[in-house]
């Protein structure tokens, strides 16, 4: 355990693999993901971002009230591509990689994504596009049978997203998101100790 001091709270880092991570989503626990290049336009799309159960029926409330966000505010779901036809009606959509779409929801087993209106703002993922983040989702669809995550912008209301790692241990340190994964480092910083 590395011990890092940041602005009076104690920052702990500890080697995950991608399961660890998951388990910490399913057992209801928010987790920011930073790795690679800051993405730019209005969405968040696996290197900026802060992952959610999607099966949680009190999922949009509980990111939305640590975002600082009105209650309503929808929030989106990434899917694995191949997967995208069986939980959403996609139409003559193929693909909707820049979440650039809201699409009908076809299964009542992801509630936090699912807005009143019964769509969600989709992103569909395929591995080239994201290695990392795709693992994730695998990794979470194995363990799940649900191959999406709950996926908003790593950023507090009224703030920009995180450009770099400062900006993203600002959002940990401000807020009561726990845990910030580094994929490319197999990284997981909390702020507080877990156990093993």
């Amino acid at each position: 355990i590395y011990n890092l001091f940041l602005s009076y709270i104690e920052i702990y880092t500890f080697n995950v693999t991608k399961e660890q991570v998951v388990d910490l989503i399913c057992d209801k626990n928010i987790v920011a993901l930073f790795q690679g290049r800051s993405e730019s336009g209005p969405r968040s799309l696996g290197n900026r971002s802060i992952l959610y159960d999607p099966r949680d029926p009190n999922g949009k409330d509980i990111v939305n009230k640590i975002k600082r966000r009105e209650w309503y505010r929808p929030l989106a779901g990434t899917i694995l591509n191949e997967y995208s036809n069986e939980w959403f009606d996609m139409s003559s959509l193929k693909e909707s990689p820049f979440m650039m779409y809201a699409v009908r929801v076809l299964s009542n087993k992801v509630p936090a994504i699912t807005h009143v209106d019964n769509t969600c703002r989709v992103q569909t993922l395929k591995k080239e596009q994201n290695t990392n983040y795709y693992d994730l989702i695998k990794a979470f669809h194995k363990k799940t049978d649900v191959p999406i995550l709950l996926n908003t912008s790593l950023n507090l209301g009224g703030d920009c997203i995180a450009e770099d790692i400062e900006d993203a241990l600002y959002v940990i340190r401000n807020s009561q998101i726990d845990y910030l994964y580094l994929p490319e480092f197999d990284c997981l910083i909390c702020s507080k100790l877990i156990d093993d």
